[in-house]
């Protein structure tokens, strides 16, 4: 998964760049470039946000964040692309009409939807397979110290 702080930092880059073009006047065709790495990274965030709520059994017991902290953290990311978004489609509006922005948006879902069912999908199962292996793996280890306890136990008297 994309770490929340790099995409946002991303985000925030793609942003600066894209308001940037628009102040010396560049077309906004010659930005898709930027245009579409923020619409990635506003991806990445969401889907870090939405596995902030449901993490994997690993990361709630050894993630060393508080839950103030998180909470803090997204709500911040949350509201800085709140304002980002705001502010792009003002711009984005009056360089090419209001329909521009709903169009953005359509695109902005399809991106999401198709990559939700390809590259989060294999995420996700990538993920959930560590998990299994990992809980296969501790209940091993749990058998065979149980096993080595018991087998200590009946051969006490000999060793």
């Amino acid at each position: 998964m994309v770490d929340p702080i790099s995409a946002m930092a991303l985000a925030s880059s793609a942003y600066a760049s894209i308001k940037k073009g628009i102040g010396i006047g560049k077309e906004l065709h010659s930005m898709s470039k930027s245009l579409s790495t923020w619409l990635s990274a506003v991806s990445d965030i969401d889907r870090a946000h939405h596995e902030a709520k449901n993490p994997p059994i690993f990361k709630k017991i050894f993630y060393g964040k508080t839950v103030e902290q998180e909470a803090v953290e997204l709500f911040t990311q949350k509201k800085q692309l709140e304002n980002q978004r705001d502010e792009l489609r003002k711009l984005i509006s009056s360089m090419c009409g209001p329909n521009a922005w709903q169009e953005l948006i359509r695109m902005e879902a399809d991106i999401r939807k198709q990559r939700k069912e390809t590259l989060y999908a294999q995420r996700e199962a990538r993920r959930h397979f560590v998990e299994i292996i990992s809980i296969i793996f501790l209940i091993l280890l749990i058998s065979c110290f149980i096993f080595g306890l018991a087998w200590l136990f009946v051969n006490r008297g000999r060793l």
